[in-house]
């Protein structure tokens, strides 16, 4: 996702511009002197000053400016303006009254002229810039704390500033504090509807926190009231790319590409989404023409090295990701280049690097999102036990679908899922559908309902209907269609309650090669117990209790489990069991899955290209000396 939300170089080359072009005298003579002759050429400073904002008027409109691009502009006209020796007071009164003609309608309000007609008059207004251009002066040098103080001191004064509160929502999410951020992106909006760039930060930050189906609707509010808005089409896009609406999202980053030619994230996007769909080729390129942009972009370095494995001989690429890195990033982007280059150490055998880069980036994360609750976790494994018990998942289930078309294939996060629905996917009666959120949002709206019991026969009936349907949207013919959410673990029985002669696959995996690989992969800040080996070994501890509560639980005939390393060793043996096992004919094509063409919205979308292969087996063996909260879940 763009995390580096505002391209600022154009604003920061046009601020000094302008205060290079103004012909103030400079702060020469002594203090005293000064003031006369400031007295006595009052009539031309002012002509001076209406002069400069009728320029801002005319030149400004066309950068579609927002809060972080008037910051940078604003701080690059006034310290270009100090270093030419311009009088500190003269500096003064022309950025507040720039900071305030960048935030107010072209052509001047009242607010405006007091500053041009009395600049010594302390009214509300001229208040009201100076603290504006204090924190906007923050912004534009990236002093974030500093500008959190800034404008929260303006916002003491008057609260109901809505691009205070907009700013300040911009500098805690730079800061990484995106809940405090999120509450004054909505109280901006509550001062002020129809405010664009406070509804793009908002689908932002949902986007950052992992509530990926509420960003959506800020963005388009923000399209509807400005369409031309580059953020909210880039964030639109990947909000779009991550729900799994491929063709959605690729019309909102061409969209872009149309607005703002050669813009370096949606050259990201697309060329991700053409990695999804294993045109790896296509995604090389677009994602090099992304670089050619903007070499200071981490998505585009991180996208690179995701399309294959990276050798010592790709040393522009480990140069371009450090330089990216060394440029000042916020932690989330930071996040994003630290899991890249872990990616670089780890495939050209650099282990003890690979693990100091991971690492980083899990503990941005950790900072970014509420800790993961072990109590809570454990106290959800407790309820499910309890209800879905063998006798309550032996009966018979009133107003269920005796619908045999979903196969549920699920595991623990990095367990081999991908792998196992792309096989079956490649059978010409069968389709994968990803992972589909649907049993993941029943359960969180009927929470309290199925921590007491097993679905009554209303919600069965609806829950089962709209199942299908959502099946249908992916496939209208398929026999079967895969469900591989690895979620759908926590569900297994309520699935049952619902499709009780649907089948499923539960995909097994060593432990410490499964964690290992959870915790070298970005995961959204949904998957929070991902960051920190010991939360990550209580959440596997957890799962594995579930799993093999399930195990015991489900009928005979309802459950397959798949050894991950024995379908390495024995692709054709096992590939023949899941098929039968979901009653399927033996298809040749099964074998070949890494031909098979479809989009993969998974974080294995790259391996499912290729042929089977054992390296990923044994791999923890590498890292034996960084993992010791691991090493437990082996005994």
């Amino acid at each position: 996702m763009p995390l580096d939300w505002f391209k600022t170089r154009e604003a920061a080359t046009l601020g000094a511009a302008w205060a290079e072009d103004l012909r103030l005298p400079p702060a020469s003579a002594p203090r005293r002197a000064r003031a006369r002759v400031t007295e006595t050429q009052r009539a031309l400073r002012n002509k001076l000053l209406q002069e400069f904002l009728q320029r801002v008027d005319r030149e400004a409109r066309s950068l579609r400016l927002n809060t972080l691009k008037r910051a940078t502009l604003a701080n690059n006209f006034k310290w270009r303006l100090l270093e030419k020796g311009v009088e500190p007071d003269t500096v003064a009164e022309f950025t507040r009254a720039l900071v305030l003609r960048l935030t107010t309608p072209a052509g001047g309000t009242q607010a405006t002229k007091q500053i041009v007609t009395a600049p010594a008059r302390r009214t509300r207004t001229a208040d009201v810039a100076r603290l504006l251009a204090r924190g906007e002066a923050c912004l534009g040098r990236g002093a974030w704390a500093e500008a959190v103080v800034a404008y929260q001191d303006l916002l003491d004064r008057h609260p109901r500033h809505a691009l205070a509160r907009n700013n300040l929502g911009v500098a805690l999410s730079k800061l990484g504090r995106c809940a405090e951020a999120e509450e004054q992106f909505r109280r901006a909006i509550a001062v002020r509807a129809k405010y664009p760039d406070a509804h793009v930060n908002l689908g932002a930050v949902l986007q950052w926190t992992g509530r990926i189906a509420e960003s959506e609707m800020p963005l388009r509010r923000a399209l509807r009231w400005q369409p031309a808005h580059e953020d909210a089409q880039i964030n639109l896009g990947v909000t779009l790319e991550l729900l799994g609406r491929v063709p959605d999202a690729t019309e909102a980053y061409e969209k872009l590409l149309k607005i703002a030619p050669g813009n370096s994230h949606a050259l990201v996007g697309l060329g991700r989404i053409a990695a999804l769909a294993g045109r790896l080729a296509e995604a090389d390129a677009l994602l090099r023409r992304a670089v050619d942009a903007n070499r200071k972009n981490p998505m585009a370095w991180a996208a690179l090295v995701g399309l294959r494995r990276m050798t010592p001989s790709d040393g522009a690429w480990l140069e371009g990701a450090l330089q990216a890195a060394a440029a000042g990033l916020v932690p989330m982007e930071e996040a994003h280049i630290r899991f890249a280059l872990g990616k670089y150490y780890d495939d050209v055998a650099d282990f003890a690097q690979a693990f100091r880069n991971y690492r980083r980036g899990n503990e941005l994360q950790k900072a970014l999102a509420p800790p993961y609750d072990r109590e809570a976790r454990a106290g959800y494994v407790d309820d499910l036990i309890r209800v879905y018990t063998r006798n309550a998942l032996s009966g018979t289930y009133p107003g269920s679908s005796d619908s045999a078309r979903p196969v549920f294939v699920a595991g623990m996060m990095r367990s081999g899922t991908s792998l196992v629905e792309q096989i079956i996917a490649s059978h010409p009666a069968a389709s994968g559908a990803g992972e589909l959120d649907f049993w993941h949002l029943a359960a969180r709206r009927h929470e309290a309902v199925l921590r007491r019991g097993l679905p009554a026969e209303p919600l069965r009936m609806r829950l089962a209907r709209a199942y299908l349907q959502a099946l249908s949207a992916h496939s209208a013919d398929a026999v079967r269609v895969v469900d591989k959410a690895n979620v759908n673990c926590d569900y297994l029985g309520l699935i049952h309650a619902v499709f009780p002669r649907a089948r499923m696959i539960y995909l097994r995996r060593d432990p410490l090669d499964t964690c290992l690989s959870c915790y070298f992969q970005h995961f959204s800040t949904a998957l929070n117990f991902a960051w920190d080996l010991s939360d990550l070994a209580h959440y596997y501890r957890e799962h594995r209790r579930l799993v093999d509560h399930w195990r015991h639980a489900l009928p005979p005939g309802v459950l397959l489990e798949v050894p991950y390393e024995e379908l390495i060793a024995d692709q054709e043996g096992w590939t023949r069991r899941i098929l039968d096992f979901i009653g399927l004919e033996w298809d040749r094509r099964c074998m070949d899955f890494h031909q098979t063409r479809r989009t993969v919205l998974t974080a294995s979308s790259w391996q499912v290209r290729q042929k089977i292969y054992n390296s990923s087996v044994g791999r923890w063996r590498h890292y034996r000396a960084f993992i010791a909260p691991l090493l437990s879940l082996r005994d």
